[in-house]
């Protein structure tokens, strides 16, 4: 099984980031990073995906996505790599095959970006 990535974005910017938005001071730097963040979920077929690994209970070979999705294998391929490239998802290879799973450490940590429970 792979190892656990830090969250980060395509561009090798470390996602370790994202200050809460509920937290004062958000930097310009911090805004942009958390926004390509959400650039990355920013689509139906990402989101649905999200949604298939969320409840799959383990990883899921992406030739499995096709069908439920109703999507090509390059177009799952594509929103996959989105998804990976943005460090939500952990990719593992098995042969010819590879099986993605959720980053579950990253996506935590997204989620912490919108707690706006968060008292001082």
């Amino acid at each position: 099984m792979s190892p656990v990535r830090e969250l980060e974005l395509a561009d090798g910017a470390p996602a370790r980031c994202c200050t809460p938005v509920a937290e004062p001071g958000l930097t310009i730097e911090e805004a942009a990073t958390t926004a390509r963040l959400f650039k990355a979920l920013a689509d139906p077929h990402r989101l649905r995906i999200i949604n298939v690994l969320a409840t799959s209970g383990g990883s899921v070979c992406g030739c499995d996505l096709e069908e439920p999705l109703g999507l090509s294998q390059a177009t799952v391929s594509f929103h996959l790599k989105k998804l990976f490239d943005a460090g939500l998802l952990d990719r593992e290879k098995r042969g010819v095959w590879v099986y993605y799973s959720l980053n579950r450490e990253a996506v935590t940590r997204l989620g912490d970006v919108l707690r706006f429970d968060r008292r001082r």
